[in-house]
Formats: structure tokens, C-alpha cells, sequence
């Protein structure tokens, strides 16, 4: 029998304050596509750091009660450069200023300087890893190809489109790679969506399709809703409800959408009838602590719009930015609400 309203993480967890630190960029915030920061320690410690931090991710989601966990991210700088600095085409030795978001920021970013190919595997190991540490199944994240286009400076394709596909036929073979490896999910990040939606019509929508061309495992997006800046609305393109139904012809199994921090209607969600949906019922920030009856009155709303089999709790977006005592609260916050849904269908 199938199980209603399963829990799972988006990706990231809290950083090791020992392992990381963030470098700063042109806005004064973090060169996220960049160098994107710093390790702490030398080279000859740095992988049995890496575990450690990972085992601690891993442990704090088992203890919340997760059904579906992740790595938490925690051998990654950066959730696009940790696989673009280790792919052929890409150069982080000089940074250019790079607008990103339509126009939302500018910050540090690496080059597209050649034909961008899949040389190594890339996250292999890490999912090896994770795979021996929890009996739970595992989910892993690689950046979508909207993503590494928006946050490159591109100087080899002059062709976004064509950018996005070269990535999305080398992303493919890591994923392939993983799959493998048979993890419950492989997800593909794509933030830029909710800012592009033009682009996600025009070619988007074909080049996340090319990633997960041959995978066998389920496959999953993640579409961040966006966040508040300083003079700057939330978001800058209202255009979810029509991310959603672009999406449902997609040939990705899952969608993970942010719903709680812009207290979201759940009635987008008829336009994604025949997807899973990761329905992000608690906000990604300290700011705010649910009630977990109150997550469960949203997650048995999303439901009279997706079977509650096919709809799954997280959070909004991955809990980097939180301390693991607030990730925790928030992550147990989740698994009450979800368990209290349950008991009432």
C-alpha cells in the first residue's frame, strides 16, 4: 500500500561552520557562481571532512523522521559550480560580472569558454556514499541547464539555447551514471525558471527533457518561487501557475514547489494533475516556526487537487542558510503535520 504525504528534503542542509566559508560578491552577499567559497581545511583533510559534515546531514534528517533524505550538499561549494567547474568548457580562473535572475542581480561568475563534455563522473561517489550511511532512500540534486546558463558568463555558444543543450547532453551521462546506482530520485535544480518563464516555454521545458532522457529512476525538478531583496518584489515574474502547467507536459516524474513562504494557493495545482508533487508546506527560514496542524490543513487542501500518494511534504527550499537546531525544528515541524494528515484522510 502506498503511502500518503511522504516527507523528503529539497537538497542542502546546514554548512559546517568548521568546513566552509562563504566568499562575497559584487552585491556584498555570497559569489555563489564564482569561487563560491571557501574550505577550511588542507587538501589532506578536506574528503574525511566532507564525510563527517555529510554524516551529520544525513543523521539530523534520520532523526527528524524523513522518509526520503539527501546528502545535504555538504561537499558542494555551490550547488551549479560543484559540477560546472568539473566539467570540459567551463573556467573559474578569472570571474566576470554576470546579470542574472532577468536582471534581479549581478554577481561574480565563472566562463563558458569551450564545448562544454561530460569527462569524469562527477557525484558518483558521493551517492555511494550516502547510499552506505542510511537505509533511508536517497535523493540526489544536479543543476538544470536554464540554471548554468543564467549564472555563466557564455563566450564560446553565444546561443543560449544551445548552451543549455550541450549541458543537458553532459549532465545527462552523470545522471545516467547515478542511475545506476538505483537512488529513489535524481532532482534538477532550476531556480532561474520562476524568473525566465519566456525562456522555459521557449526552450527550457526540451532541455530539462534531454536530461532525463534514458533515466529510469524517478526524476524530479525544483522551481524556487523566489525570494525578497531589498526594493525588490516577491517574485519578479508572477508566472508560477504557468511554470506549473508547462511543467505537466514535461517528461519529469516530479515537481517540487514552493508553496509556504508566499502562502500560495494550492489550486495551482490542477495544472500538474499527473505529476508527483514535492509541495513545500514549511518556509526555508528560522523567521517563522509552523504549527504542524496548520501545515497539515495545507497539505490536505493541496490534496483535494493531487491524490495524496502522489503529494509529498518538504520544505519550501533547501535549509542551507539555517543552524542545524532550527533545521531540525523545522524538518520535525514537517514529518507531525504530515503525520497528522494522514490520520485524517
Amino acid at each position: 500500500m502506498m503511502t500518503a504525504f511522504l516527507t523528503t528534503g529539497i537538497g542542502s542542509m546546514p554548512r559546517r561552520s568548521w568546513l566552509f566559508s562563504n566568499r562575497t560578491g559584487l552585491d556584498g552577499k555570497h559569489d555563489h557562481y564564482g569561487k563560491g567559497g571557501n574550505w577550511l581545511l588542507p587538501e589532506e583533510l578536506l574528503s574525511s571532512a566532507q564525510d563527517d559534515a555529510t554524516t551529520i546531514a544525513i543523521k539530523l534528517q534520520e532523526n527528524a523522521g524523513l522518509d526520503i533524505i539527501t546528502d545535504g550538499e555538504q561537499r558542494r561549494k555551490n550547488y551549479v559550480t560543484y559540477l560546472t567547474s568539473n566539467m570540459s568548457g567551463f573556467d573559474y580562473t578569472e570571474l566576470k560580472p554576470k546579470e542574472m535572475a532577468g536582471g534581479r542581480r549581478t554577481l561574480l561568475a565563472g566562463r563558458c569558454t569551450g564545448p562544454i563534455t561530460h569527462k569524469n563522473p562527477l557525484t558518483v561517489k558521493d551517492l555511494e556514499f550516502t547510499l552506505a550511511k542510511t537505509q533511508k532512500p536517497v535523493k540526489i540534486t544536479l543543476p538544470g541547464p536554464m540554471t548554468v546558463v543564467d549564472s555563466t558568463v557564455d563566450e564560446f555558444y553565444g546561443n543560449e539555447r544551445e548552451m543549455a543543450f550541450a549541458w543537458a547532453s553532459a549532465i545527462n551521462k552523470e545522471a545516467k551514471l547515478l542511475d545506476k546506482l538505483k537512488p529513489e530520485v535524481i532532482q534538477f535544480d532550476e531556480p532561474r525558471f520562476s524568473r525566465l518563464p519566456g525562456k522555459v516555454e521557449e526552450w527550457g521545458i526540451d532541455a530539462l527533457n534531454a536530461c532525463v532522457e534514458g533515466i529510469q529512476c524517478k526524476t524530479a525538478v525544483h522551481v524556487c518561487y523566489g525570494y525578497p531583496q531589498p526594493g525588490l518584489s516577491r517574485p519578479i515574474n508572477d508566472s508560477y501557475e504557468t511554470i506549473i502547467g508547462l511543467l505537466e507536459k514535461s517528461n519529469i516524474d516530479q515537481l517540487a514547489l514552493e508553496f509556504a513562504g508566499a502562502n500560495l494557493d494550492p489550486s495551482y495545482l490542477k495544472h500538474c494533475p499527473s505529476k508527483t508533487v514535492i509541495f513545500g508546506c514549511v518556509f526555508n527560514s528560522a523567521e517563522v516556526m509552523e504549527n504542524p496542524n496548520d501545515v497539515a490543513v495545507r497539505l490536505l487542501k493541496a490534496s483535494e487537487y493531487i491524490d495524496p500518494v502522489k503529494l509529498q511534504a518538504a520544505p519550501d527550499c533547501g535549509l542551507v542558510m539555517m543552524n542545524d537546531s532550527d533545521a531540525l525544528k523545522k524538518l520535525k515541524i514537517l514529518v507531525e503535520a504530515s503525520e497528522i494528515a494522514r490520520r485524517q484522510i
